[in-house]
């Protein structure tokens, strides 16, 4: 027998986890599915898998075929994207040095007030970002490793930390039970809670500052009509699982009595944000909201994310993939995952810089040129929202893009594109058929030093988003059994 290397053994059992998965479905009865479909969308009503929209709660789809991965690929994927977001931690340190850097991840005047006021020698001993990494990736690709492409990071009020651990435990309860009264053998489970990895880091953070108090406020837009509604059930888990007193407050209920920061009676050890600190400062100059004791929240460690979740601009890819900074910046293990995992991306203008063969040349030349192979985007909007994927428009409305890009008052980035995986999920049709149908999907990667949570996002449109009506669909961990060899000499 001719023995596979590594890399390919461990791809093709993750076709071959998928193969059975797949297999599963097509010899599941209609009736079957139908059931399954219905009793998730009880379940995901009953668990709080909710989007608010226009102040009217929708259920967040499920789709019913869950996506396995290895365990050998979640090391790696640890390992990567741990990478990728320590290095974005030391972005407020790269900013306050670096000119050059201020220039690729442009605060307002302030933004930048504030995190003058609040960086210091704490912060940068211990630094408290939560974030998730969204990227493509091919699981069941033998050379799975070459397909993962990071497209963007956000680390300020991450979704999902409530969404995707209930994604995961749907499909364990109703899905897979059916499945495995098809195939017996398949082996697989729910992965890491992303709701443990998260409360660890807010655990792990009040002992590093020295608060011994358990009080965890959770800061967001309370009365919003629109939006995720995560934050008030996870207050209700924590509490209930780990006897965490957690407060559900919007900015404008916060106060400083007797020198601390307080919810009505309840003084605050740690908040974590769904703000973004230009979301803050408009609250506070347009709306007089009193920001004194977010400040303080800020300047005493006690906010997670820090400063340095404001600075989950998509334009920090340029920071990550141009030599001038990786170089000087960056040890060599570090330029090796960025260069191998991080999509070519610059901020839209007309400059020289270096393009994605290495070489300087014209950013404009370039990017009218090569209209086919990339993407503009909105640094700094989120929810997919403005993103224009060159090879769906005519050359003419590309044109039209990259000039009203370079007219906006707030920046734009352009990169490179990424193959947008495609799987094939059964579908429930109003007459009650059911038909295999093609989605793209996307993953998002939150990765702590305690492990690595994934949340799965699929869409018929090409840009994948709950935001945008898109699905949510359940990566589950799967354990091949027995060893693959590969074909017999002749």
């Amino acid at each position: 027998m001719v023995l596979l290397t590594p890399a390919e053994e461990l791809g093709l059992s993750g076709l071959s986890l998928d193969s059975r998965l797949r297999k599963a479905f097509y010899n599941m009865p209609h009736a079957t599915i139908v059931e399954l479909t219905d009793r998730m969308q009880q379940e995901s009503c009953q668990r709080n898998l909710l989007y608010l929209r226009d102040g009217r709660p929708e259920v967040i789809r499920v789709l019913l075929r869950p996506i396995g991965v290895l365990p050998d690929q979640l090391n790696y994927l640890h390992f990567v994207s741990l990478t990728i977001l320590n290095a974005l931690k030391r972005l407020p340190d790269l900013y306050i040095q670096d000119f050059a850097v201020r220039a690729i991840l442009p605060l307002s005047e302030a933004e930048e007030k504030w995190l003058w006021d609040s960086w210091g020698p704490s912060q940068r001993e211990t630094n408290p970002v939560f974030g998730r990494l969204d990227a493509m990736v091919e699981f069941t690709s033998p050379m799975w490793k070459d397909s993962l492409r990071f497209i963007e990071p956000n680390l300020c009020g991450v979704g999902g930390i409530h969404y995707g651990p209930i994604c995961q435990a749907l499909l364990a309860d109703v899905v897979l039970p059916a499945i495995r009264r098809l195939d017996p053998e398949l082996d697989m489970e729910p992965g890491q809670d992303l709701r443990e990895l998260f409360i660890q880091e807010v655990l792990d953070h009040l002992e590093s500052i020295g608060r011994p108090g358990r009080n965890v406020c959770f800061l967001e837009p309370k009365y919003a009509d629109a939006g995720t509604q995560e934050q008030e059930v996870l207050a209700r888990y924590f509490h209930a699982r780990h006897g965490l007193n957690v407060v559900h407050a919007d900015p404008t209920e916060l106060q400083i009595r007797h020198g601390e920061v307080c919810w009505e009676d309840t003084p605050i050890d740690v908040a974590y944000r769904d703000y973004e600190v230009r979301d803050l400062v408009q609250l506070e100059s347009l709306h007089g909201v009193d920001m004194r004791p977010i400040r303080r929240l800020f300047k005493e460690n006690r906010m997670i994310s820090s400063m340095g979740g404001d600075f989950d601009h998509k334009s920090c890819w340029e920071i990550l993939t141009d030599p001038q900074f990786v170089q000087k910046y960056f040890n060599a293990d570090e330029r090796q995952v960025f260069r191998r995992h991080i999509l070519w991306t610059r901020v839209l203008s007309d400059r020289r810089t270096t393009l994605p063969d290495g070489e300087q040349g014209s950013l404009l030349d370039y990017v009218r040129k090569e209209q086919e192979l990339l993407v503009l985007k909105p640094n700094r909007a989120y929810g997919g929202e403005g993103v224009q994927l060159g090879h769906l428009l005519t050359h003419a409305e590309w044109e039209a893009a990259i000039e009203a890009a370079l007219r906006a008052g707030e920046s734009w980035v352009v990169q490179r594109l990424a193959p947008i995986p495609v799987h094939e999920f059964p579908v429930v049709h109003p007459d009650s058929s059911v038909h295999l149908e093609p989605f793209y999907t996307v993953m998002g990667f939150a990765p702590t030093r305690f492990g690595l949570a994934i949340l799965g996002r699929a869409s018929q449109k090409q840009v994948v988003n709950v935001a945008q009506r898109g699905g949510m669909c359940g990566i589950l961990v799967g354990r091949p059994g027995g060893r693959l060899h590969g074909p017999a000499p002749h």
